[in-house]
């Protein structure tokens, strides 16, 4: 990848709604040459898709809430070492919660971590009375939760989609 590639990108990060004629002429491309680049960047996966972002306020969902989540540990030999097996890893816990996260619509990002919590979800949901009902009937009914941290949002300072191109 090279600095012209990192230009669309930037470009393309910043309003995915351009034309090829209107990148072309941004980074000082003829149409096909750019177009065969944003291609190869496709094809390569360093594009990996094009979305409309949405205002949630705008469409009722006002709270933004981020869910530290813990998962019980098992000591059952399925969880340990080599004696894991393909058929074993599909059924866990962490397998089982982690297919359930895809069905609930308030969780927009989930991300295995690092440290006493197993994982952090971003959810969107209406109010607190949504964040509630979403957290007693969906997130703490699911078998393998152990513990949930909640924060809250209470302000935007930053908030971008876009990645940084060194």
């Amino acid at each position: 990848m090279d600095a012209t590639d990192r230009k669309i990108l930037a470009i393309l990060q910043e309003d995915g709604r351009l034309s090829n004629q209107e990148v072309a002429e941004r980074v000082n491309l003829s149409p096909s040459p750019c177009l065969r680049r944003i291609k190869q960047l496709e094809q390569a996966g360093v594009i990996r898709q094009y979305v409309a972002l949405l205002a949630p306020e705008k469409i009722g969902l006002g709270l933004l809430a981020y869910v530290n989540v813990r998962l019980e540990k098992h000591s059952d030999p399925q969880f340990s070492g080599s004696t894991r097996t393909a058929a074993h890893t599909a059924h866990s816990p962490r397998a089982d919660f982690s297919a359930a996260i895809e069905h609930w619509p308030e969780v927009v990002a989930c991300y295995a971590m690092t440290g006493e919590m197993d994982y952090l979800l971003r959810v969107h949901v209406e109010d607190m009375a949504h964040f509630s009902r979403f957290m007693m009937e969906t997130l703490l009914r699911h078998p393998a939760v152990l513990d949930v941290k909640s924060s809250f949002a209470l302000q935007r300072i930053k908030d971008t989609t876009a990645l940084p191109l060194l």
